[in-house]
């Protein structure tokens, strides 16, 4: 681990962001440019005082995850990511296995969408980050571990997946996620598309009745209903932006002006 120039890179990254890059008002008393360490520790997930610890050349040695974390918080490209990692003394994340990279672009968009539900899913449907809004809709689905971090594989083995939907939808929603899988893994069987289907047909005989039939092209409609605790039925449109470096979707949920789940739409920031 190179201490120096690991604090130097950091700030110096750090110092060229801007708070409007990240999403974050400027307020009238900042008379420097650049982000302030406790942003960036928000940003990133952690303490500011573990952060301002790293730029001041002490404390332990960041983790993977934290480096991970901070590159997000910095909108950091590969290049910079791996060099990241080398300071920080870890092997810089395989590219082909290791998908939870966002390119500087997506996080710029997602910062611009604050307001908005929202969120960055891998290709083999890992939800990677999520707007506050996505989160009050959708819960907070970053936080599972292991293999329960892949949307398919909660659908199938977590009866709490699937409260997000009406039950009438049920069916359609399984045969569209095993197709998704299959397309995935039809292009990189050895990826961990394959691991995903090792692992659900060995554990739900749902999955496998539906694997079997070999299904493919299947797709959501742009116009989704949404069951919430709270709010009820809800009726939105599912916008994608893809990323073809990343192999990364934009999902971007909206809702016709003045109708019902519009004005629910508004009421998430309260729930």
């Amino acid at each position: 681990m190179d201490r120096a120039q690991l604090a130097d890179f950091l700030r110096a990254r750090r110092e060229a962001m801007q708070p409007e890059d990240v999403g974050l008002p400027r307020g009238q008393r900042r008379r420097t440019g650049g982000l302030r360490r406790e942003e960036v520790a928000a940003l990133a997930g952690m303490s500011a005082d573990y952060y301002s610890r790293i730029e001041q050349q002490r404390g332990p040695v960041p983790s993977e995850q934290m480096l991970a974390s901070l590159a997000r918080a910095l909108h950091l490209n590969l290049e910079e990511r791996d060099h990241l990692f080398r300071l920080g003394g870890h092997a810089t994340p395989q590219r082909v296995l290791r998908e939870d990279h966002i390119s500087p672009g997506m996080m710029r968009i997602l910062d611009r969408l604050a307001d908005t539900p929202a969120m960055i899913m891998s290709r083999f449907g890992e939800t990677l980050l999520q707007t506050r809004p996505a989160v009050a809709l959708l819960g907070d689905e970053t936080r599972w571990p292991g293999m329960a971090r892949y949307m398919v594989y909660r659908w199938f083995t977590e009866p709490s997946a699937r409260l997000i939907y009406p039950a009438a939808d049920y069916p359609l929603h399984g045969r569209i996620f095993t197709a998704q899988l299959r397309e995935a893994y039809t292009a990189a069987p050895d990826s961990r598309a394959g691991e995903i289907v090792d692992a659900l047909l060995a554990i739900s005989p749902e999955f496998a009745e539906i694997w079997r039939s070999h299904e493919i092209g299947l797709t959501h409609l742009d116009r989704k209903r949404f069951q919430h605790a709270e709010l009820g039925e809800l009726e939105l449109y599912c916008q994608t932006l893809f990323d073809p470096d990343q192999s990364q979707v934009l999902l971007v949920f909206t809702a016709v002006p003045s109708s019902p789940s519009y004005e629910k739409l508004q009421l998430l920031a309260a729930v």
